[in-house]
Formats: C-alpha cells, sequence, structure tokens
C-alpha cells in the first residue's frame, strides 16, 4: 500500500482513482496517528489528508445527486414500484 501512497503522492488528488485516494488516506492517517512524522512534513501530509477528504465528499456528494436525479425515471420505468428513499414499496 506504501509503493502506491508513493505514487499517488506526487500526483493531484483529482487525478487519483477514489481507491488510490482512499488508500493514500489511509496511510497518511496511519502515519499521523503514530507520532512518527517528521515536524517539517507534518503540515503537509494533514494538507493532503484534508484535500483527500474534500475530494472523496465532493465525489460522494455528485454520485448521490446523479443517483438521485435517477430514482424518478427507474420510478417511472418499474411502474412506480419503489417507494420512500428508493426502497421497494
Amino acid at each position: 500500500m506504501t509503493e502506491v501512497t508513493e505514487s499517488t503522492a506526487e500526483r493531484s488528488v483529482g487525478e487519483l482513482s477514489y481507491a488510490e485516494a482512499s488508500q493514500e488516506l489511509d496511510v497518511v492517517i496511519a502515519e499521523l496517528d503514530s507520532g512518527l512524522v517528521d515536524v517539517d512534513r507534518l503540515e503537509v501530509r494533514f494538507r493532503r489528508a484534508i484535500d483527500i477528504v474534500e475530494e472523496l465528499d465532493r465525489r460522494i456528494r455528485g454520485a448521490r445527486e446523479r443517483v438521485d436525479a435517477l430514482m424518478p425515471r427507474l420510478d417511472a420505468v418499474g411502474g412506480g414500484t419503489a417507494g420512500e428513499g428508493g426502497q421497494p414499496g
């Protein structure tokens, strides 16, 4: 996992796949939790973690919006059988 992070750390967060960003976030959090991050590097790693969290959140919100937009079409195709929140009624 660290090898992936070393290659992804040089790329912008927006260029990473969701899985790559999530893996890198796990590594950064582990580094910060360990307390072994060099003080000079601490802020850089912390900022990277924040950037990753914000990007993953943006992607999740976008996916949720797309699903919400598609639900009326799914209800129409299914004859309106989906209930509240898209659950079968």
